[in-house]
């Protein structure tokens, strides 16, 4: 039994080790504020042009270029374009949409902070570092130059637009220098994160040409970990691939029936959908110079005759990566919200805590208490089971001490005589480890639905717990802690679980060898090191776990007693 205790025991502090040292993330820093509108600046217009929609509005004919003769060219280059954003608004998000490239160069949400604290600003999906904004379109033919820096039209006079009751549209034009007009319209809908990208290619040239497109989703590399994906990511052939930002390198192209693709961190999300899914392929970059990532959806297309136009739709969704979100838009795209090999585990949890915060206690801390409870009981009997067994244990430790003591010379015939022992008593030493077997799995399910569920980020418990995604931390102060990550502080309800752990330790039978003893007593102080940087969400399931699993084994205990 000592043997068995010893060795759970150590693979137990080498896996939390591993989470701790490997897998554990630190404290992701918020994002900076909003810096000024960054669309007021003229740059250089690329290969835009006048539209066909010429006659549409007399206020548009002033914002088409003029004509640049031969000598002029030859002078010097072509004088920039000025170009003019127009804001969106929604009960959820401020969107920024900048005529040069028709891109959506900011997407405030209005739900959720950057940080914790009222002060906090809003969370940014477009951050400031993107120069160029997202969602950009260009024809899949080698022979179109690249469109980043072409300012189209939009037959939208004034700069802001309120979304309220139902959808509302925004469109824009280009019209290229090889006689081709890329019409691209953006449809914000009320109270949701989707937005509606229709782009059509009509060929007003002479020639047929390709009608094949490219959709461009670009942002920074998002801070990530490697227990927590963030980066590039697809749903490919019904299957959700991850894609590592070093990896883009090695390989840059995935092939298969693209369902949706996108940028992902750990709490949001920007996902491009196509229309129909197609068996087709999505391109990564990585510019270093830029320290920005683009990942291409190719939406393929047949040849396009002259007079032509050919439609492509799609859906974006850009916000929070919440389940009932993901469910409601639709397309699998819930399928995002990966767990790991314990997914089947985490998501039945992070929907039964859903479940009491909605409808029970509207506190997360108390929903984590309240699943926790519920897990207790559930596992009742195997747990009293295995106290049952350690209480008698416990009763035959001065037999098993005098064993020990007769045969101390010779092992073999000690251990013959311990597990006759067992026999005689009827108790079974592996039953009182079960326990720690069972919640190894949940533990593990806990901690990465704890991480990355978005519902707890920033969510408060009570007094100074105010993040339970974040490490728990009282009075804080600039003094380096040895094994703690910033911000440094007492993690009181962490000391509390290490006491809990010692004092039912002391309930459980002591090992017979001294040694072993010494480290099942250091098991506590280790676990206390260890969940010092753990999200306090997760501190609080393990306490409560604790203090149950003492009122259960101390029941039991005076029950045999």
């Amino acid at each position: 039994m000592e043997h068995i205790r010893l060795l759970l025991a150590i693979v137990l502090t080498i896996m939390v080790f591993v989470l701790w040292e490997v897998l554990f993330v630190p404290t992701q820093a918020p994002e900076a504020p909003s810096g000024p509108d960054r669309a007021e600046k003229s740059e250089p217009a690329g290969t835009a042009g006048p539209t066909q929609e010429e006659g549409r509005k007399s206020d548009r004919k002033a914002e088409e270029p003029e004509a640049v003769s031969a000598e002029s060219e030859k002078a010097g280059p072509v004088p920039a374009k000025s170009f003019k954003t127009i804001t969106v608004e929604n009960d959820l998000y401020r969107a920024e949409i900048s005529e040069k490239g028709a891109a959506i160069t900011r997407f405030v949400l209005s739900e959720y902070k950057a940080g914790p604290g009222p002060d906090a600003p809003h969370q940014e999906l477009v951050p400031a570092a993107n120069k160029t904004g997202t969602v950009l379109v260009r024809p899949s033919a080698p022979r179109f130059p690249d469109l980043s820096g072409a300012v189209y039209t939009t037959d939208y006079d004034r700069s802001r637009l309120r979304v309220r009751g139902a959808p509302e549209s925004l469109s824009f034009y280009l019209q290229t220098d090889s006689g081709l007009v890329i019409e691209k319209q953006y449809v914000f809908h009320p109270d949701c994160y989707r937005v509606t990208l229709n782009v059509s290619l009509i060929n007003q040239s002479e020639s047929p040409m390709g009608s094949g497109l490219l959709v461009d989703m670009t942002n920074p590399p998002p801070d990530g970990s490697r227990f927590v994906f963030a980066g590039p990511f697809a749903y490919i052939d019904q299957e959700l691939e991850e894609i590592d930002v070093d990896d883009i390198e090695d390989q840059s192209v995935y092939p298969g029936k693209i369902r949706w693709a996108g940028l992902e961190d750990r709490y949001f999300m920007t996902a491009l959908v196509p229309g129909e899914p197609a068996s087709t392929e999505i391109r990564l970059h990585k510019n270093q110079a830029e320290n920005l990532v683009r990942v291409t959806y190719v939406q393929p297309g047949d040849s396009l005759a002259p007079g032509q136009r050919r439609a492509h739709a799609f859906e974006l969704f850009m916000g929070p990566k919440r389940m009932s979100e993901l469910k409601a838009f639709g397309h699998d795209l819930d399928e995002a919200i990966n767990f790991g090999f314990f997914d089947i585990i985490a998501k039945p949890c992070l929907w039964l805590m859903n479940r009491v915060h909605d409808n029970v206690f509207a506190n997360y801390g108390v929903a984590i208490i309240l699943v926790t409870l519920l897990f207790k009981i559930i596992f009742w009997p195997l747990g009293s089971k295995s106290y049952r067994s350690m209480a008698e244990m416990k009763k035959l430790q001065p037999l098993m001490s005098e064993i020990r003591q007769k045969y101390k010379d010779d092992k073999k015939k000690m251990n013959e005589e311990i597990m006759r022992l067992y026999r005689t008593y009827k108790v079974n030493p592996m039953s009182g480890c079960l326990p720690m077997v069972v919640q190894i799995p949940v533990f593990i399910a806990f901690y990465r639905m704890l991480y990355e569920a978005i519902e707890l980020r920033h969510a408060p418990f009570l007094l100074w717990i105010n993040d339970l995604s974040a490490p728990d931390r009282l009075f804080r102060f600039d003094v380096t802690i040895p094994f703690m990550t910033p911000p440094y502080g007492i993690p009181v309800l962490t000391i509390i679980m290490g006491a809990t752990m010692f004092l039912q330790q002391k309930l459980s039978p002591p090992p017979g060898d001294p040694s072993q003893a010494k480290f099942m007593m250091m098991m506590p102080l280790i676990f206390t090191v260890i969940f010092i940087n753990f999200p306090s969400g997760l501190v609080l399931y393990w306490l409560t776990n604790n203090v149950l699993s003492i009122a259960q084994q101390y029941y039991i205990t005076r029950k045999i007693v």
